[in-house]
């Protein structure tokens, strides 16, 4: 971390054949941090690769016009400071305010590198806020990143959580087993365990992010009993592609992560640049069921602007009614009778689907 890129100053000296607007980087870094690790910085083949854009800084985050700087909405549903209470059971816990890369694509640019307050007097207010709503069964640690916090400091949380009766699940997200894997050591996965049941959702966007450390990261976390979710986010340039996104979900269930979600990109200032349609998100979809296993096939899920939570967005494979039939479309566009009770079919106009003629 001590070694990781921080300025724009050194981008060129890194990549003194490429045409930086150094005066634009500057103005961009100065409104969005820049860091990148070491490690990730290895990855990057060429300027523009997917690498490179997750990574560095583009004059196109200043062009953003219609971007929000808290598009969740998640300062509005803080009732203490780091607990974000949008779910009836569940809450948002922000434990760190460190990240091992800054993504140009982060939901929480308004908070990165910004070194927003995260301290005793958090943590505590925290806990004791979750204490005191007996109906919060699942806590999501996140941040910044809680694994880039010392074993002994995730330690003292966790313990802090599981001494809460009501608390069932504890749910990390972190981007480390990508960007840092080597943070992920046999102490820190020892540490974990002893609060079971413990999940992680991590987060991998290209199938060549999933390298030898990343994959050794994620059986340490895997041997330790700790299931492993993948969040992907949709972006155009980096994973917008059928094939690649396919890659991408089987690469991860060969390390034992199972894909989770695939986000569209948030309405985050400073991203537009990375935005795709919905259309081609669902092109994705359609491209996964029934060419790869259903292991394979995340939720295509958009987060409500405002605070309205997630919605998952799903290809149309239900195509109508014709008498008492339902209609519905394969996975090779193929239409398919299937019977339905009568309970069904009185029920259907409900879900918005109508009396159609099968062609």
């Amino acid at each position: 971390m001590a070694r990781s890129i921080i300025s724009a100053d050194q981008l060129p000296l890194l990549y003194p054949s490429y045409p930086f607007e150094m005066d634009k980087i500057r103005e961009v870094t100065d409104r969005y941090p820049m860091l990148i690790s070491p490690y990730y910085l290895r990855l990057i083949r060429q300027p523009g690769d997917p690498f490179w854009k997750q990574a560095v800084p583009d004059a196109e985050e200043l062009m953003d016009r219609d971007g929000m700087i808290d598009p969740l909405a998640e300062e509005a549903f803080s009732p203490v400071p780091n607990i974000t209470h949008r779910y009836p059971d569940r809450v948002l816990f922000t434990v760190s305010n460190r990240c091992a890369m800054y993504c140009r694509f982060c939901t929480r640019k308004r908070k990165t590198g910004k070194m927003f307050p995260v301290n005793d007097k958090t943590i505590e207010g925290g806990l004791a806020y979750i204490r005191n709503h007996s109906h919060i069964r699942d806590v999501l640690v996140s941040g910044g990143d809680p694994l880039l916090l010392e074993d002994d400091e995730l330690a003292e949380i966790l313990d802090g959580l599981r001494s809460i009766p009501h608390v069932e699940i504890i749910r990390i997200g972190s981007r480390v087993p990508c960007t840092l894997p080597h943070r992920i050591t046999a102490n820190l996965a020892a540490v974990l365990r002893r609060f079971h049941p413990v999940y992680i959702n991590t987060h991998f966007n290209h199938p060549d992010e999933i390298t030898n450390e990343a994959a050794h990261a994620c059986s340490i976390l895997s041997d330790a009993g700790i299931p492993l979710g993948c969040q992907t986010v949709l972006m155009k340039g980096v994973n917008d592609s059928p094939g690649v996104m396919k890659k991408l979900m089987q690469k991860l269930l060969t390390i034992r992560v199972r894909p989770y979600y695939i986000h569209h990109m948030d309405i985050t200032c400073g991203t537009a640049h990375f935005r795709t349609s919905i259309k081609a998100g669902l092109r994705i979809i359609e491209a996964l069921r029934g060419h790869t296993s259903g292991m394979c096939v995340p939720h295509y899920v958009l987060d409500l602007p405002g605070g309205g939570g997630k919605v998952p967005i799903t290809p149309e494979h239900v195509i109508g009614l014709n008498e008492k039939e339902l209609l519905l479309k394969n996975y090779q566009g193929e239409t398919y009778r299937f019977k339905v009770s009568q309970e069904d079919e009185n029920n259907f106009s409900q879900y918005g689907l109508q009396q159609r003629e099968l062609r």
